[in-house]
């Protein structure tokens, strides 16, 4: 039997020799490698953190010690530790366990997390609850994977020290070469054993309260050993940061040595302020294929465990992100004024391959999204046309940038708006659901969506010739398959198109639920008969307000349908156009998702879920047609 099977707590852990400690992380790999290979999920991120999850739950006492991890897509195996061993087949499929961490999970979720940078601050507000509660359990914040390219980490370490007095919390930096910096030795590691431990800490302190002591020169003295300490400290290490913030700083040291990472985290476990912990790993760790591309194993769909080849789309249509990464190619190559500004995202926004061919038109910003849109207004003021391409889900960091740095002065930035629409299987952390809602009603903003591929690459040179803040959003995965054409032409700003004409229904549609209206539409006249007007209206704003007013006078039986929450939305901005206008006499159907968040699931079943799907336009349709 192996040593797995029997681990259904971190209780059953601790009962655990440490010699059954690296089997265990083996056993451990295996399962998340064969699951994410049927599954799809962060896969490289989670097999370089497995050593460190085991380590944590070793030592700590989860679920009263409180563990965060940052983004989330790293805890894999600490999911697996928690009792979640016999679902974990279920991950990321539809009412399975979530790829990331969440509250309503499990007790041993203490934060909920998706997007980064998040671990720190959150940690520091659980400790500062703890204390005020007078209770003495310790919080733990692992953060990596990148996530300490965002302000916001720093922002709360900047807070942590500033309360840093009775605060346990514990940052556990897990640096796998996508963070700040290489591990310098085996000598750092030993001196971050040794000068961790309990009797150490305690000895530094009262020899410094003993320095501080002394008449006259006691200020001065103590003053010099902590210069003379932090300088040793810089010399061996990349600490001195961390020390700035008042963080009492160890490492790096290796994290895939379980001795090491147990003995460090027994001695830290008792410091009464804050700690952090430099560890290094290696992304895709135990997994050859991963760890030799652990860009493409950080979020894959599924793949051949042998290989490592992907299971993926066997027809050649392109994605939208990819015809976008090459229409913004081709453009380029005509406008030496275009610049490419992504989120640590230059793979997942299809500009990796714009990168190679004009790298000093490529500006990766990290995961600073805040940053990336005013950074990208600043080059607007200069005459420059900023592509800034991010996910709809993490645009929504930025939403102060968009209106404060943007749109107040009517800057030409575009923004390219990945993954609109239900994401899948990734879930509520990721889902794209609210880009309409949130830039409909900023002054300045244009804001488009295609109805295929085509229309994409119309739109980004509409974007690029337009003098002002726009936006179009487009969806995850492959494109409709419409043949495309050489010639790209701009769009006029505003103007909608009406793709079948019907005297019985009236369907205005944005984006890829076009598509849904086209086919709703001939099932509508193939098995009932009803003959539908289905318009692509390509702008939610401006809106063509002449073309929808006369249709909705003509045919006052109305739907809208659009992939995003229906508060605010496509839909209305239908109904305001339609009021403001003094249209009356109409019925419409709204067809959006509803108040709530969209859990994770296959695409197709989430839209047929919430009921943006042809079949349901079908339903809306023949319900007008008798009330």
């Amino acid at each position: 039997m192996s040593i797995l099977s029997n681990i259904n707590s971190p209780d059953d852990l601790k009962s655990l020799s440490r010699s059954d400690l690296p089997e265990l992380a083996s056993e451990i790999r295996k399962l998340i490698v064969d699951v994410v290979s049927k599954n799809g999920g962060h896969l490289a991120s989670s097999l370089g953190a497995v050593e460190l999850a085991i380590a944590i739950h070793y030592v700590f006492d989860a679920p009263v010690d409180k563990i965060i991890w940052d983004v989330g897509h790293q805890a894999y195996a600490h999911k697996i530790i928690t009792g979640r061993r016999e679902k974990f087949h279920t991950l990321r499929k539809h009412e399975g366990i979530c790829g990331f961490t969440r509250i309503c999970e499990s007790q041993y979720d203490a934060f909920s997390t998706g997007h980064s940078s998040t671990s720190i601050s959150a940690g520091l507000g659980i400790a500062c609850a703890k204390h005020l509660k007078n209770e003495t359990a310790k919080v733990i914040a692992v953060i990596g994977d990148g996530s300490m390219t965002a302000g916001l980490a720093y922002e709360g370490l900047n807070q942590a020290g500033y309360l840093h007095k009775d605060k346990d919390i514990i940052v556990i930096l897990n640096d796998n070469d996508m963070s700040i910096a290489q591990n310098v030795g085996a000598l750092s590691s030993f001196l971050s054993r040794t000068l961790s431990k309990k009797y150490l800490q305690d000895l530094r302190k009262e020899f410094g309260e003993l320095l501080k002591s002394l008449p006259r020169i006691g200020d001065d003295v103590y003053k010099f050993a902590k210069r003379s300490e932090e300088s040793f400290k810089a010399f061996v290490t990349p600490g001195m940061l961390f020390e700035a913030f008042n963080f009492e700083y160890f490492g790096p040291i290796n994290g895939h040595n379980m001795d090491h990472l147990i003995d460090i985290l027994n001695n830290i476990k008792h410091m009464k302020e804050p700690a952090l912990l430099h560890v290094t790993t290696k992304k895709g760790k135990g997994y050859p294929p991963a760890e030799k591309n652990p860009i493409y194993f950080h979020g894959v769909g599924s793949f051949e465990i042998k290989t490592g080849n992907s299971n993926g789309k066997k027809n050649n249509i392109p994605t939208y992100t990819e015809v976008f990464g090459e229409t913004m190619i081709r453009l380029a190559r005509e406008d030496e004024k275009i610049i490419a500004v992504t989120a640590a995202m230059p793979e997942g926004t299809g500009l990796a391959k714009f990168h190679e061919l004009f790298p000093e038109r490529f500006f990766d910003v990290g995961i600073a999204e805040q940053h990336g849109v005013t950074f990208a207004a600043g080059l607007a003021t200069e005459g420059f046309k900023p592509v800034v391409a991010i996910y709809s889900t993490f645009l929504q960091r930025a939403y102060d940038q968009i209106l404060h740095d943007v749109c107040i002065e009517a800057l030409p930035v575009i923004f390219a708006i990945d993954r609109g629409g239900i994401v899948g299987e990734d879930g509520a952390t990721h889902n794209g659901l609210f880009d309409i809602s949130y830039l409909r009603n900023l002054p300045n903003m244009v804001l488009m969506a295609p109805k295929d591929e085509n229309e994409l690459r119309r739109m980004l040179l509409t974007a690029l010739s337009h003098n002002g803040p726009i936006a179009f959003r487009y969806p995850r995965g492959t494109a409709v398959g419409v043949p495309i054409e050489q010639d790209i032409k701009p769009l006029p700003i505003g103007k909608g198109e009406i793709l079948t004409k019907g005297k019985d229904i009236l369907i205005l549609a944005i984006g890829r639920s076009v598509c849904d209206a086209l086919a709703a539409n001939e099932k509508l006249i193939s098995e009932h008969g009803i003959y539908s007007t289905v318009v692509n209206c390509r702008f939610v704003k401006p809106l063509d307000v002449e073309l929808i007013t006369s249709l909705a006078k003509e045919i006052p039986r109305i739907i809208t349908v659009e992939e995003n929450i229906r508060q605010g939305g496509f839909g209305s901005a239908i109904l305001e156009c339609l009021n403001d206008e003094g249209i009356s006499g109409f019925k419409i159907e709204r067809l959006g998702i509803p108040d709530l968040f969209v859990e994770h699931g296959p695409q197709e079943l989430l839209r047929t879920k919430y009921k943006i799907d042809s079949k349901a336009i079908v339903d809306s349709a023949l319900k007008l047609m008798v009330s």
